[in-house]
């Protein structure tokens, strides 16, 4: 029988004193080694180079859940209003629209008189009067409206930005959601990697005082627990773990996700705090939006938080408003959600226009598809997915351009017909990005946001 005294090794008595509890330290330090191999050699998400020369560096996405009515707000329909009354397609009668449209800006843009701040913008706004889309029901047309296709789980619109391109501020998310409403698959990154999936913060709220309970969910990511340093070691030995399980199993996105979306919570901690509040903002600000105003300053606090989001090298920023699917109570509903949105939108294009910003940022207003020229439940309207509009603004689009048309009531896109893969291309481009090679290997086919179709709308760009 061997009687040699067994001396363990100093690695050996790390690893068994004190639960491991020093092993701890000692592995996040020799961890350090590994991170200039693993993580910091390659960034996913540092700035990547574009296919072409791009006008716009970043989006500001505006989306209105529930399908705005198009013949109210931005396709100014006088037909209509004549034919008020009328049978329509043997089912149902037309129902004029009951607010007074006028033309606004050197360009004699017509505008609802639901928009009075946003008609003073009427020489930035690109409106496209003449987009389609799929279905006619909301979870599939939303579906496409952010990922361009409602059959399958798609990277959305955000995550490809950021894939095609990478951020310019990378202790920040690349791409934010404010306020969403369910449905991550809208701001998911699908089948890309995690690292490019939005960022959502905060609920979707219509009252300044709810809307507060976002900026305090930021100021809550910080560990109080435990100092920057503790949090790095931390942080360094669950980085040595998930990569020794990534070393083993060669290939797992899941966990290569881990690792990058822990490194960018601890990064976060910093600076998300400081460009979310909104306390440092001087009063002119404050007032041009209307964030103390108790109808605006939900939205206002999205609107200037996506500018200062912007200003900090956010690559993609989407802002949220629902409520917009009006079966009833047309006039009521549509007068309440447009006062809500109308002025801190004015104020986002003005006060981008200021920082010399609005030429490099592509603002988009949209909503899902559109609504029926007939009327619905006396004062209401239907879904309608063959004919709709929205706007769009700055990032080398051409302002005061009203692009394409439907039939003389909106019922469907008829001249320059703009399809939903056509806008997707379309943003891609502004960006620098060729739609067609943007692609993502997945499953030994390459996949792209547009699928096998879309052109680019060469129409409506500057």
């Amino acid at each position: 029988m061997n009687s040699t005294l067994f001396t363990p090794s100093r690695r050996q008595i790390l690893q068994s004193a004190s639960s491991g509890f020093g092993y701890l330290a000692f592995s996040a330090l020799t961890s350090l080694a590994a991170r200039s191999s693993f993580g910091a050699a390659v960034n996913p998400l540092a700035p990547k180079t574009p296919h072409f020369g791009g006008t716009a560096k970043r989006v500001i996405f505006m989306a209105m859940q529930g399908a705005p009515s198009h013949v109210d707000t931005f396709d100014y329909k006088p037909r209509l209003n004549k034919d008020n009354g009328q049978d329509a397609k043997g089912f149902a009668k037309l129902l004029g629209s009951p607010f007074e449209f006028t033309q606004h800006g050197q360009s004699g843009l017509p505008i609802s008189s639901l928009f009075p701040n946003l008609a003073g913008h009427a020489d930035d706004l690109c409106l496209i009067n003449s987009m389609h889309t799929d279905l006619p029901n909301h979870p599939q047309a939303t579906t496409q409206m952010h990922t361009g296709n409602f059959q399958f789980v798609r990277p959305s619109m955000g995550a490809w930005t950021l894939y095609g391109l990478g951020t310019e501020n990378d202790s920040l998310p690349g791409f934010i959601t404010l306020s969403p409403p369910n449905g991550a698959q809208n701001y998911g990154s699908a089948f890309l990697p995690a690292i490019y999936q939005g960022t959502p913060i905060g609920q979707q709220a219509r009252n300044r005082f709810v809307a507060q309970e976002a900026q305090d969910e930021v100021k809550n990511i910080s560990n109080p627990k435990l100092s920057k340093d503790l949090q790095r070691v931390q942080l360094d030995y669950l980085k040595s773990l998930n990569a020794g399980k990534l070393q083993r199993d060669e290939y797992h996105p899941d966990v290569e996700g881990i690792i990058e979306s822990y490194e960018l919570a601890f990064r976060m901690q910093d600076e998300l705090p400081e460009v979310m509040a909104l306390s440092d903002e001087p009063e002119s600000i404050r007032k041009l939006y209307g964030l103390d105003d108790r109808t605006t300053g939900a939205f206002a606090q999205q609107c200037i938080k996506a500018r200062r989001l912007a200003e900090a090298g956010v690559r993609f920023i989407q802002l949220n408003h629902g409520n917009w699917d009006h079966h009833r109570n047309l006039k009521g509903g549509l007068e309440q959600n447009c006062a809500e949105i109308d002025r801190p939108i004015a104020a986002l294009l003005e006060d981008l226009k200021q920082r010399d910003m609005l030429k490099d940022t592509l603002v988009i207003w949209a909503g899902e598809f559109g609504r029926t020229p007939h009327g619905q439940n006396g004062n209401g309207r239907d879904h309608n997915n063959k004919g709709y509009s929205l706007w769009m603004a700055g990032g080398g689009v051409k302002g005061g351009l009203r692009y394409g048309a439907t039939d003389e009531h909106g019922y469907q896109a008829v001249e320059n017909k703009v399809h939903i893969h056509d806008w997707h291309a379309t943003i891609l481009h502004t960006l620098g990005l060729d739609h067609k090679n943007l692609t993502y290997q997945y499953t030994g086919r390459d996949f792209r946001l547009t699928d096998v179709h879309g052109e680019v709308v060469k129409g409506i760009l500057a």
